[in-house]
């Protein structure tokens, strides 16, 4: 493979390697998919060498895989092509913060603590939380969302601006600073959630939030997931401003009390984060706990001390380490859709029914406020059967969210492991995606085997 060598003479032997063990770490995500090795690791440090690096691949058509911390969940960073990992942890500079226009714009490295950390000197912060602290170029890629976007918004609605590399090397810019345009095709919307499959992020433009006057946090257990779920749309209705909104169902808190020794009401519970003012806060809580009330809640409570509202929050970022306590060697796999508002109750339940008699074991966790839930199951990859049954669980999930109008995945992308569903999803429109797709990557060089398969 001359091209290495060339890329060698060209970075030098630190910024382009086939280190054993750097390959291996470019081999493989957080999923349970398979792991394949790249031929090469590059580490870029400007947009203008990932236009060479780009331009060599084209020629010599080369698949190229962009690479952030490996935290996808879907297999997006795996180079299943071999080729070249594109390792942007050298690009890692948070470029200029705008306080004025709540805007910052970041190298596709950064991750999502570092730009908070620099943007809490200027009394901002950036609303995504994915719950990993992944970079914010691949939460890009991945239109990444998690528990604020009820409030906040997705990634897609939180980027301005993507400088890209195209395919053939080509620089471009999708969008600009301005809070709106109707200028021209959007861009911006289309590259967001692509993957690393029609171009590679080399530069962000991303909207801040002002930090709130005041922060504060509740847990809500109530007799049924449908008088939960009633009492979220009710909150949203009365245009209460929580800022995160989560359901888990009481298998997963026995799950907890179990791991922890704690004694949580075994119960479908929310755990509700509410920004705002102080004087405004009181009586949104307030207001919300009346609404609870009228739906059977059973235990309401809540806090503003931040070491109380994360021990109120306690089985909510404990529940997957209590799953993965209990299962020493296994592998998570983490399911994604997303229904309307109407459909989410009665898909949790069937979501339970269909873990239950499916033979694993498994968590159930929503971000009620969007749709979007997920089941959080352990499963040996060494045993064919119960990856077989598990990927059946999945499929049955898939199915059940396509039914009633929803969606395979609400946050994690499709990477591979989505791609069987993206036919059934979209019909025609995967056929217009394709056209896109070999417009921008005539040789399919990008992330070849993410979202359209093999």
């Amino acid at each position: 493979m001359d091209y290495i060598q060339q890329l060698k003479d060209w970075l030098g032997d630190e910024r382009v390697t086939t280190n054993p063990t750097v390959l291996e770490h470019h081999s493989h995500d957080e999923s349970y998919h398979t792991p394949h090795l790249p031929d090469v690791v590059v580490f870029p440090q400007s947009a203008q060498e990932v236009s060479e690096i780009m331009k060599l691949a084209s020629e010599r058509h080369i698949a190229v895989t962009p690479f952030g911390l490996g935290s996808s969940l879907e297999g997006h960073a795996i180079p299943y092509h071999g080729g070249i990992s594109l390792d942007f942890s050298l690009m890692n500079q948070v470029l200029e913060v705008r306080p004025q226009d709540f805007l910052v714009r970041v190298q596709p490295g950064v991750t999502r603590t570092q730009l908070n950390k620099e943007l809490k000197k200027h009394g901002l912060f950036f609303s995504v939380d994915p719950g990993a602290d992944a970079t914010l170029g691949g939460m890009a890629a991945t239109n990444a969302s998690g528990t604020t976007s009820v409030r906040y918004g997705v990634m897609r609605d939180n980027v301005r601006d993507l400088e890209v590399v195209l395919a053939d090397g080509r620089i471009i810019h999708t969008g600009s600073m301005t809070a709106k345009s109707s200028s021209g095709y959007h861009l911006t919307g289309l590259f967001v959630g692509s993957e690393g499959t029609l171009g590679v992020f080399t530069e962000l433009t991303l909207r801040v939030y002002g930090i709130p006057e005041a922060t504060m946090a509740s847990r809500a257990c109530f007799p049924t997931v449908q008088d939960a779920v009633d009492t979220v749309v009710d909150i949203l209705s009365a245009g209460i401003p929580v800022a995160r909104i989560e359901l888990i169902d009481e298998r997963s808190i026995r799950q907890v009390n179990a791991y922890k020794e704690t004694s949580y009401p075994e119960n479908p519970t929310l755990f509700i984060e509410f920004h705002g003012s102080e004087q405004g806060l009181s009586h949104d809580v307030e207001f919300a706990q009346t609404i609870a009330g009228e739906h059977g809640c059973t235990e309401f409570l809540f806090e503003t001390d931040s070491k109380a509202r994360a021990q109120l929050w306690d089985v909510r970022h404990n529940m997957a380490y209590a799953f993965i306590h209990k299962s020493p060697g296994k592998k998570m796999m983490v399911t994604d859709v997303c229904v309307p508002f109407s459909e989410l109750a009665g898909a949790v339940v069937d979501a339970r029914a269909a873990i239950d008699g499916s033979g694993l074991d498994g968590a159930i966790l929503g971000h009620v406020g969007d749709g979007n839930y997920h089941v959080i199951l352990m499963i040996d990859l060494n045993d064919p059967a119960e990856v077989a049954n598990a990927e059946k669980l999945n499929a049955h999930l898939v199915e059940y969210a396509l039914s009633r109008g929803g969606t395979c995945t609400g946050e994690h992308g499709v990477g591979v492991g989505k791609a069987k569903y993206q036919r059934i999803e979209h019909g025609a429109a995967l056929d217009v995606m394709q056209s896109m797709k070999h417009v921008l990557d005539p040789t399919g060089i990008l992330n070849p085997g993410k979202i359209f398969g093999a």
